[in-house]
């Protein structure tokens, strides 16, 4: 099954797509590493430092004394996500990455005395190029972003905090961990991939290939940059007409078997949880209800079946498609093929 890469935080974060034409709203600064003094730099680094120290060493308990009250008083999502990611850096070395100090202290609140919507814009390295935090209903306060690298490892991880300072001393508020690599390629590699297949008119695997390096190369889903950006935009150019509207549970994916079954898809994605050569197609399938395992199971094959035979294409550029039916308020049923497996 793939990883589920839990994210912990107390505001509802979105991309910011369009900040450099509207501008950023008063009371939001981002100072980046290269512009901080070295008193704000090495305390932001040794936070996240000594919190990827307590993820490598699976101590949830550390971790928890130093997170916001918000989250310590229920750790049991976080605690799962430590343990996950503690399995996947054993034996790495922690190199601090990056970081942003992200100050709201002067930001005001909204017309109806609630948080506002902070915008961070974060040139990097004294360069045009931009990494923008959107934080809807933000308190007025100071804010970090820090990302530490698990190196020396087979496949190597990134471990990266959203912090708050809390009477002087920075506090966790979210915790993003995630691959820096799939089937030992890391996110540049499936970039430059995408770019191929889009030339050579593969739309699907191109299209499942960028969703694979933006995976890689995006830290947690809080960041835009100028680079994200442009891979953003090469995808939307290379999606085949059946996703160019997204896919959702508002809008499936409808596909036809050989025997006129309709099968509605609602995700679509790729997974490596089972560390082979090459990645796997990931799928949802809506369904009425699960049924038993037997029933279950065929249902699902057929789904690959008619899945493959609508888009062949995807045979070439994976190890093979996982299935998970879904229903609202039931635990999910998947199944995995390999392509030369499916029928």
């Amino acid at each position: 099954m793939p990883d589920c890469r839990p994210i912990v935080r107390r505001w509802s974060v979105g991309v910011l797509t369009a900040v450099l034409a509207c501008g950023v709203a008063s009371g939001e600064k981002c100072t980046t590493q290269s512009a901080m003094t070295d008193t704000d730099r090495n305390a932001l680094a040794g936070a996240g430092r000594a919190m990827a120290e307590k993820v490598l060493a699976n101590d949830a308990a550390g971790l928890q004394a130093i997170t916001i009250a918000e989250y310590a008083q229920n750790f049991g999502a976080i605690q799962a996500a430590v343990g996950n990611a503690s399995a996947k850096v054993k034996g790495a070395t922690l190199v601090v990455e990056q970081v942003y100090l992200l100050d709201a202290s002067d930001m005001k609140p909204g017309p109806d005395g609630k948080p506002g919507n902070a915008q961070f814009l974060c040139t990097l390295n004294r360069s045009i190029a931009e990494a923008d935090f959107s934080i809807p209903s933000l308190p007025a306060g100071k804010y970090g972003f820090v990302i530490v690298e698990a190196r020396g490892i087979a496949a190597p991880w990134r471990l990266s905090f959203l912090m708050e300072q809390v009477q002087g001393q920075w506090q966790m508020a979210g915790f993003y961990p995630g691959a820096m690599t799939a089937a030992g390629r890391d996110g540049l590699w499936y970039w430059t991939a995408a770019r191929t297949m889009a030339k050579s008119k593969e739309q699907w695997n191109a299209w499942l290939y960028y969703r694979q390096a933006e995976a890689l190369l995006n830290p947690s889903g809080l960041i835009l940059s100028t680079h994200l950006e442009k891979l953003h935009n090469e995808q939307a150019s290379a999606a085949p007409p059946a996703l160019s509207g997204g896919i959702s549970m508002e809008s499936p994916l409808v596909v036809k078997g050989a025997d006129g079954v309709e099968y509605h898809f609602i995700g679509l994605g790729v997974d490596d949880s089972l560390a082979t050569d090459k990645i796997d197609v990931m799928a949802h399938l809506k369904v009425e209800q699960i049924g038993d395992a037997v029933a279950a199971r065929k249902r699902n094959l057929d789904a690959m079946s008619a899945l493959l035979g609508a888009y062949p294409e995807l045979r070439k550029g994976f190890h093979g498609v996982w299935i998970v039916a879904e229903v609202q308020g039931q635990p999910p049923y998947a199944t995995e093929l390999a392509m030369n497996e499916v029928r």
